[in-house]
Order: structure tokens, then C-alpha cells, then sequence
């Protein structure tokens, strides 16, 4: 049987329809893993995520990126090489990588783990105050790793916050934020541009930790992070950005969690001008979505402008 070449695309909404078709496109992915001695039997498609994903038995996944997407390729493949060995949380190692009709792909290890998102809503407190500490320990750490090639990155940090002030306003205008929450940005921007720096030092951003980004692991009762994947929005720029992940879809407004978070990133309680900071940010993510991704109950009534929402997302 002939096997199609993948297809071109001009448009990310024509390649996603393409991805949520996998006859389409397994039989090419069997070929690829076939092409480097891969055991093929029993494929598993992920149906979640961005690119074309494959597990084969449970020590391999397969991860082709369309050409539209080769950014993410990039960025993947240079935090698993740059990352290898330099931290104490498992992650992926690369098998082998290529090119298939102009698509790079490549072949990782397949971690072991329950995926956080399955266990992190019924856990006790404590375990999620100290998963948190985990959390915020593991971002440091990638952080005092050196850079290497995801220096070149594009766009660098002071592009890229520059293009997110400009577009802020329009782009939660679009997503609906609240006319009250809208009316404090144009001062939310202003001390923006002095809180978070734009020539400092960058560092490794992996800009979603979590809970469908890591795994986890029991071990007599106590729940504890046992790998990290997904390098595919990886960036250079301010430490900061990486707690708004975590902030906004874990730690829930709860003072303890929040604190846990922050302690294990090396922050002590924090002040105004981290709040404020890290309220900016949230609202410059690349991401940013605020009504569906602050994950504290009613918050939309519990604060009044945005003032009182850093101190209800940051509450100590």
C-alpha cells in the first residue's frame, strides 16, 4: 500500500482538523517509527495536545511538527538537549529525530506517572500546598540552567512583552474580561513597564506548568512530581512568568498554596510590587485568558478592579 505524503497547510484551523482525523496520518507515523527500528505494535494516539502524537508500547512517543509549527520543534528538541541531566525530575530523552515530507519529528522516552491533571482536584490540601513547593523548586532549577541555543529564540523577551502591552487591551476586550477589571489596564501597563524588567538576564521559560504538563507519582500515600514534558512553548525572558501557570490554575487564591509555590521558587511573602508584577504578566501571557483560567471560585464578584484581584489570585 502507498502511503500519502503529509499534506501541506497554510492555516493552523486546516491543520488541526487534519490532526482530529488520525487515519489520516497514523499510517505515516507507523512508517516513521517502523523507518528507526520502533516497535510498532498497539500505537496509542493523544488526542490532546498541538502536534501529531503517537506512544508506542510504553517506552517510546512519537511527536511530528507540521512546518507551521516548526517554532515548537525548535524549542523541544533544545530543552530536551539543554535540560538533559541537570535536573532531579524526569524527563523525556531523545531517540532519534528527522524530517518526513518537510515535517521534523522526533522520537523521545515515554515517562512514567499519572498525569497530574487526573489527580491533582481530588488530593488533600497538603499535598497540594506541597506539590507547589515542588513546583516552584522545579522551576528554579530549570532556570539556573544555562541558556545555550534557546538564547536565539525568537522574539526575545523585550519584543515579545512590548507586542503583548500593545495588544493587551484589544485582546481581553475580545475575550470579554469585565468592563471593571478592563478599566484599571491602562494603569496595570504603565507600571508594567517599570515592574517587569526587559534587559535582564533571561532565563528558561517553559510557560505551562500545569498539571496536564507533568506526572506524578504515590509513594506510601504522599503524592510527589515524577516528570516533566511538553518543551514545546519554551521561551527566553523575566523568571517571574513561569509562576503564572501554576498561580492561576493550582494554587486558587489559597494562601497556603500560594505561599508554598512561591517559597519553593525562593520568594518570601510577597509584597505589592511582586503582586502588581505578576497581575501584569498574567494579563501579557501569551496565553492570557483570564475568565477561563483563574481557577478561584467567583472571582469575578470577589474583587472589584484589578487591585483587588492580584491580592485575591496572591492572597497571603
Amino acid at each position: 500500500m502507498t502511503i500519502a505524503p503529509l499534506p501541506a497547510f497554510a492555516d493552523a484551523q486546516a491543520f488541526r482538523a487534519f490532526r482530529s482525523d488520525p487515519p489520516q496520518w497514523l499510517p505515516i507515523a507507523i512508517d516513521i517509527a517502523r523507518s528507526h527500528g520502533v516497535d510498532i505494535g498497539a500505537p496509542h494516539v493523544f488526542a490532546t495536545g498541538t502536534n501529531l502524537v503517537v506512544g508506542f508500547g510504553d517506552r517510546l512517543i512519537l511527536k511530528i511538527f507540521p512546518p507551521l509549527l516548526r517554532a515548537q520543534f525548535v524549542s523541544e528538541r533544545g530543552s530536551l538537549t539543554q535540560l538533559k541531566g541537570r535536573l532531579h525530575l524526569p524527563m523525556p530523552e531523545i531517540v532519534a529525530e528527522g524530517m518526513c515530507d518537510g515535517w521534523p519529528y522526533l522520537i523521545i522516552t515515554r515517562l512514567a506517572g499519572t498525569l497530574g491533571s487526573e489527580v491533582w482536584p481530588s488530593l488533600p490540601e497538603a499535598q497540594k500546598e506541597r506539590l507547589l513547593r515542588q513546583i516552584g523548586e522545579t522551576i528554579a532549577a530549570v532556570q539556573r540552567a544555562p541558556l545555550g541555543p534557546l538564547e536565539t529564540i525568537e522574539p526575545r523577551w523585550d519584543a515579545f512583552m512590548r507586542t503583548q502591552m500593545q495588544g493587551c487591551k484589544a485582546r481581553h476586550e475580545r475575550l470579554g474580561l469585565a468592563p471593571k477589571f478592563l478599566a484599571g489596564l491602562d494603569d496595570l501597563l504603565r507600571d508594567a513597564a517599570k515592574l517587569i524588567p526587559m534587559d535582564a538576564p533571561p532565563v528558561i521559560l517553559i510557560g505551562e506548568y500545569i498539571p496536564e504538563n507533568f506526572l506524578l507519582a504515590c509513594h506510601d500515600d504522599d503524592w510527589s512530581l515524577a516528570g516533566l514534558f511538553d518543551f514545546g512553548d519554551v521561551r527566553a525572558g523575566w523568571r517571574d512568568y513561569d509562576l503564572l501557570g501554576p498561580s492561576a490554575f493550582m494554587a486558587a487564591g489559597r494562601p497556603g498554596r500560594v505561599r508554598s509555590l512561591l517559597e519553593g521558587f525562593g520568594y518570601a511573602k510577597p509584597d505589592y510590587a511582586l503582586k502588581r508584577r505578576l497581575m501584569a504578566l498574567m494579563l501579557l501571557h501569551s496565553a492570557s485568558d483570564l475568565n477561563s483560567h483563574v481557577c478561584i471560585e467567583g472571582w469575578q464578584d470577589k474583587a472589584n478592579d484589578l487591585v483587588e484581584l492580584q491580592e485575591l489570585i496572591w492572597a497571603d
